[in-house]
């Protein structure tokens, strides 16, 4: 037997329990899914609230579709997306996508928290360039 076996075991099962503790405090909680605030004076001064994308699409999909308009731009030179309802918008963050979600901390951020993620936008646009 090891010499003072007792108490190393105790301890290594102290020393368990704490680090396992918030995961086991947190069981079966989960926060509240974020909702994404469209109250901006843009969105509400249009006649129709259309976005490149149904919400569900945009919601799933927007970061792919930036990256894809990013290469459409700065690759190919090509400045007009065609969605899948054949509407023709600018390939732009500032001018297309934050001239309606102008809101960056009620709308982008809220969501890009909740799941933890840290975008690149800013590494090359600036922020607040809309507004």
């Amino acid at each position: 037997m090891i010499y003072g076996g007792k108490k190393i075991f105790a301890g290594l099962f102290i020393f368990v329990v704490l680090l396992i503790s918030p995961f086991l405090a947190n069981i079966g909680k989960a926060d509240a899914q974020p909702n994404p605030s469209l109250n901006t004076p843009a969105i509400n001064a249009l006649a129709t609230k259309q976005c490149v994308g149904s919400q569900q699409f945009m919601r799933t999909y927007h970061m792919q579709l930036l990256n894809q308009w990013r290469d459409q731009a700065l690759r190919h030179g090509e400045y007009t997306y065609v969605n899948s309802q054949g509407q023709k918008f600018t390939i732009s963050l500032e001018n297309t996508c934050l001239k309606c979600h102008s809101n960056e901390q009620q709308f982008c951020n809220t969501c890009h928290t909740y799941v933890g993620v840290t975008p690149y936008c800013w590494e090359c646009h600036q922020k607040g360039a809309t507004q």
